[in-house]
């Protein structure tokens, strides 16, 4: 009988075999042996070269940093504006008919005119209010213009007589509208004898949320970047070490800004993911500099030469700082699964910043070291300090050291039960903005909410009138008639308008309210108009009743409202995949990098905790409105749905982040000393520090955000900063340590036949394979 074969002999898969031989000492067999036979991995050989052509290398990255910052430069003249629409859904349907066969769309801009002498009906307001709109008419990018003076309808017209709208839809991409917008908005704001005009309605909302966001980004990175730096000097103790870790920061932001610049020749890119490459490449930049540097004056300190401690440094801080960024750009991946291509771009600017700084951490800052180093070093110091006691503490009382932080995390999580998505309106702007003011304006005085049409596209034609029949209504079939009046019936419609007229609660008030309602072929559209209570309440259940009434074949719902609801649907219907791969993903990673079926599901439920804080916080803060005086922000009573999806998988990288940091020292002293509880306070003991600076930094970057006007970056800012704390503190200080002390040998167990494709620790590389005669 043949011997049974070996697990260990099996041959790994390809994309385990990569990693392998990237961050660990396999030979070409796949065994592990001293470092002396194994051979080296690319970051012990990266390591090597850092140390041998310390000044070449520095040259190379200076090049390329000076080519990066020349190219991305350019990045947001090439980056795109998004609007709330999903593709290939009804309401984008209803918008492509729209414009091909009806020459028109959503009145995506808003026109509140004021009579000065107080009467919207007076001769003298009617003639220079028809003047003014047949202006707008000729003006750039503009298909439709309908106004109060030339439509009649009760929905143009506020309560009091004082002021009525003109309703504009300007065609294009967001981009080309909004960058006209920056133009006209100024132009048609103004104050004549007879009128006063203000601007508003949802594409000059978006703009100012992008101006304002512009603003917000930029001074919180000129207060951040100082702030950060200042911080560094009083971590390291060393102006050098702080310095050398910022340029890591800005080597990453600018290649991503140069990345996402390339990008955009191909696909579109939105202006925010540069946004987010400014706070996440410092933040992760000053994360594997901060390891690297640490793990290099550990060396250094343990008494081995300079070029020997940059090797090893690079080699086993090197190998976390890889297996870190690989979990960050997966979970930012997840934002892939989503069919919009500002949430896409995310994506793109997330594994950018990971590529760039760890090629940062592992490239750069080793050559630096290698030349520098000795003004990064610094006197042995004692680290055992606060979080090593406490977790101390936690480990001799787990289960009532446990019990507590479980019983505050979960108080602070629980406003989470009470979440509810809603759509974003004006209130993400600050109190006293223009666009924002005039939104309030028609909220208050006018019964509808006429910028907010409802449309409804019958895509079968009507068909022709029978000889000697009615000419009022050539285009018109009763069947379309009565599902006006039908839809006009829907609690929460103002009115609707048909070719056939105007109709309230079911009966025919008046004539057409809006041009353009029949196409050249015999189609036609009603437009619903809905009041301002509904667009203030549920307003995806309005449109699902339009849905739902019994319509003639061939009906499509479109508008502004058709188009928010379709976004959040497939929004949330795309949430669970998303989770699901973050989840899965992340889970493989760790167990690659530990070996071990319990930890990653410990890591998992861990950061689902502290992302459950998040939200509650979002919940409790910014739905509920607590705090909102202080923070300077209205509270609308829901949340939108697209940030805390985007928090989720930028807060879930980075709490992992942190997780593969102790558990990668955990686990290097438990493989040397099989004790796993003396292996989790010595890995408390050397990387809590370290993680307490770079949680604190990274947190400071993202509160910088909380001083903005916008409501999202508030949100963005408050709720990353939070989980960051929470999960640097209570979770890896106090709960990880209680659930591997109650689980004990249990921690390290897999399958045997699953052993195999766990990436092994790094051959730790030995004076005799460093310091060799390049070296000298």
């Amino acid at each position: 009988m043949s011997p049974r074969p070996c697990v260990e002999s099996i041959p790994a898969p390809a994309f385990q075999w990569i990693f392998q031989r990237t961050v660990s000492g396999a030979d070409d067999r796949g065994r592990y042996g001293s470092p002396e036979k194994g051979h080296p991995t690319m970051l012990t050989r990266l390591g090597r070269l850092a140390v041998r052509r310390s000044g070449a290398v520095l040259i190379g990255v200076l090049l390329v940093l000076l080519g990066l910052a020349a190219y991305g430069a350019g990045a947001q003249q090439d980056l795109d504006l998004a609007r709330w629409s999903s593709p290939g859904t009804e309401s984008v349907r209803a918008g492509d008919v729209l414009r091909e066969e009806f020459g028109t769309g959503n009145p995506n801009l808003a026109l509140l005119v004021t009579a000065r002498d107080g009467d919207v009906d007076s001769a003298r307001t009617r003639e220079a209010a028809r003047a003014f709109a047949r202006e707008v008419e000729r003006l750039p990018l503009v298909t439709d213009v309908t106004s109060y003076w030339d439509a009649d309808s009760r929905a143009l017209r506020g309560t009091d007589g004082r002021r009525a709208l003109v309703l504009v839809r300007l065609e294009g991409s967001a981009t080309e509208a909004r960058e006209q917008l920056a133009t006209l908005s100024p132009r048609l704001t103004r104050t004549t004898d007879e009128l006063t005009v203000q601007v508003g309605g949802q594409e000059e909302i978006s703009r100012q949320v992008g101006e304002q966001a512009r603003t917000d980004f930029l001074r919180a990175e000129l207060f951040a970047l100082p702030a950060v730096l200042l911080l560094l000097v009083l971590v390291y103790r060393r102006a050098t070490a702080a310095l050398l870790t910022v340029a890591v920061g800005l080597l990453s932001v600018l290649g991503t800004l140069a990345g996402l610049r390339a990008i955009a020749q191909f696909t579109e890119v939105s202006t925010f993911a540069a946004n987010l490459a400014l706070v996440l490449g410092l933040g992760l930049g000053v994360d594997y500099s901060l390891f690297v540097i640490s793990r290099y004056r550990e060396e250094r300190a343990a008494g081995r030469p300079g070029p020997d401690a940059v090797v090893r440094a690079t080699a086993i801080a090197g190998r976390t700082v890889v297996f870190s960024g690989v979990t960050v750009a997966v979970s930012l991946c997840a934002l892939l699964v989503f069919p919009f291509f500002f949430l896409s771009s995310f994506a793109y600017a997330g594994v950018l910043v990971v590529v760039t700084a760890v090629a940062g951490a592992v490239v750069f800052l080793p050559a630096a070291l290698a030349r520098w180093g000795h003004r990064v070093e610094r006197p042995a110091t004692r680290t055992s300090g606060f979080w090593h006691r406490t977790a101390l503490a936690a480990m001799r009382r787990p289960l009532l050291a446990g019990a507590g932080v479980l019983t505050v995390l979960l108080l602070a999580a629980s406003p989470l039960l009470g979440l509810r998505f809603g759509l974003p309106d004006e209130r993400a702007l600050p109190e006293g903005t223009s666009s924002r003011t005039t939104s309030e304006i028609v909220h208050e005085e006018f019964p509808a909410e006429p910028t907010d049409t409802i449309q409804v596209v019958l895509t079968k034609p009507s068909p022709k009138p029978l000889r000697g029949a009615p000419t009022e209504e050539p285009t018109t079939t009763a069947a379309t008639r009565a599902y006006a009046a039908q839809l006009s019936s829907i609690p929460g419609v103002f009115q609707v308008d048909a070719p056939s007229g105007t109709y309230r609660d079911g009966q025919r008030t008046g004539a057409p309210g809006q041009d353009r309602l029949t196409a050249t072929d015999g189609r036609v559209r009603l437009a619903l108009v809905p009041t301002q209570e509904a667009m203030r309440g549920d307003v995806p259940a309005l449109v699902e009743r339009v849905r739902d009434t019994a319509a003639p074949d061939g009906v499509l719902v479109g508008g502004y409202p058709g188009e928010t609801t379709d976004f959040r649907a497939t929004l949330l219907d795309r949430l669970p995949l998303a989770a699901g791969f973050v989840l899965g993903a992340t889970y493989l990673i760790l167990f690659l990098m530990t070996g071990s079926v319990l930890l990653p599901l410990k890591a998992t439920v861990l950061n689902l905790l502290s992302l459950a804080v998040m939200f509650g916080c979002l919940v409790w803060v910014f739905q509920d409105g607590n705090l909102s005086g202080v923070l300077g922000f209205t509270p609308t009573g829901s949340i939108e749905p697209s940030i805390p999806v985007l928090m989720f998988c930028v807060a879930y990288g980075l709490s992992m982040d942190y997780e593969v940091f102790l558990l990668s020292r955990i686990k290097e002293e438990h493989d040397r000393t099989g004790d796993t509880e003396r292996a989790v306070a010595q890995g408390i003991r050397r990387s809590a520090p370290l993680i307490t600076a770079a949680a604190g930094i990274l947190a400071l970057s993202f509160l910088s955000y909380a001083t903005g006007g916008v409501v999202f970056l508030k949100e963005l800012g408050i709720g990353t900063a939070l989980t960051i704390l929470v999960d640097a503190t209570l979770i890896r200080v106090v709960l990880l340590p209680v659930t591997m002390r109650l689980a004990g040998r249990a921690n390290w167990w897999a399958p045997k036949r699953l052993r195999r494709f766990r990436i092994r620790e790094a051959a730790e590389p030995g004076p005799e394979q460093v310091l060799r005669r390049e070296y000298v």
